[in-house]
């Protein structure tokens, strides 16, 4: 996976050692000799789709890896990634001059859409797909206005950005590190937190902070009284509930205190959704916190981050890891 290796060659530099496990989980190590051990992670996956069938016309029909939204993917643009080539296709369109709009329209559902990637018969689109083959929408990162990125996901690179440039701060502050910090891109996320599992329970971490994207409701379509209000450029998301430890929130609400940095207060009241759902559960229970970016439009092509807010998060996190006491263990007494 190229982003998996652009992370890892980001980090090499700073890193003790930088490694990758049976199913691709990058690990980074700094100061291993350190205490409390403290894990980063946020997951380098994103939605997508895979290759079921092809018909006998050589069009290419398939299911969704993650959660995406039908009434997003008529007419989009997709690649589909077969043998290191991303084979161009279009998830068709019926003309809105062929459509009877009568009464309420129903979602399409996935399996009525299919990807055109030119071919005229069967033999001719398994030359150059198979079944299994993954696919992505085609969609880049791309400059919205000023500090406002677009782009397919953020959800979620950004985190995983987030986590390595908040390792390469503390790397260049090792002298005053007490703690050992382990940071990771974790993979499948989007279908079940695979990776996160896998992380959390091979590392045996003292704590986890987790970065992932969160709803930005700062839009029009969005209801703050059932989603909450939270405004791109105003901060990450602190979340209380549920798998965020209350002595790490607290901790991390201090620091941010102490340092004159913006963040803005969310819920998990029954999960996060996130890669700490996954995490916290290992080896008989990790203190844990969710941390958010805020991001509109989530698992569609055209997701919206602020800059602003990236940069903010690595230096919280990089502040917090240099503020720990040797030993710290976020255990809560009686």
């Amino acid at each position: 996976m190229v982003a998996q290796q652009t992370w890892i060659d980001y980090l090499k530099p700073y890193a003790d050692r930088v490694e990758t496990d049976a199913y691709g989980n990058a690990i980074a190590l700094l100061h291993p000799e350190g205490s409390p051990k403290i894990l980063l992670a946020a997951h380098i996956d994103e939605i997508g789709f895979q290759v079921q069938y092809v018909d006998e016309r050589g069009f290419v029909y398939f299911t969704t890896v993650g959660g995406s939204d039908p009434l997003l993917a008529r007419g989009q643009r997709v690649r589909i990634h077969h043998e290191g080539e991303a084979v161009l296709g279009v998830i068709g369109s019926l003309a809105i001059h062929l459509q009877e709009r009568e009464g309420k329209q129903d979602p399409p559902k996935w399996h009525e859409l299919f990807i055109d990637i030119g071919a005229q018969s069967q033999q001719e689109a398994l030359e150059r797909v198979s079944v299994g083959d993954l696919i992505t929408y085609d969609s880049g990162f791309a400059p919205l206005h000023g500090d406002l990125w677009v782009g397919r996901a953020c959800d979620d690179r950004v985190g995983a950005f987030v986590v390595a440039e908040a390792f390469r701060k503390a790397a260049l502050q090792r002298e005053k590190l007490q703690a050992s910090v382990v940071a990771a891109s974790t993979i499948q996320e989007e279908n079940g937190l695979f990776g996160a599992a896998m992380v959390g329970y091979s590392t045996h971490p003292d704590a986890a902070l987790v970065v992932d994207v969160g709803h930005a409701t700062d839009i029009p379509i969005a209801d703050k009284k059932r989603q909450g209000d939270v405004q791109l450029g105003k901060g990450p998301i602190l979340s209380r509930g549920s798998v965020n430890h209350p002595l790490l929130v607290r901790r991390l609400a201090e620091v941010a205190h102490a340092h004159g940095i913006a963040y803005q207060q969310g819920i998990d009241p029954r999960r996060s959704g996130t890669d700490a759902d996954a995490i916290f559960l290992q080896r008989g229970g990790i203190p844990t916190a969710a941390l958010g970016i805020p991001n509109r439009y989530m698992h569609s092509p055209v997701e919206v981050v602020h800059l602003q807010d990236l940069e903010t998060l690595a230096e919280w996190l990089s502040l917090f890891l240099a503020d720990l006491p040797r030993d710290e263990r976020f255990r809560r007494q009686g």
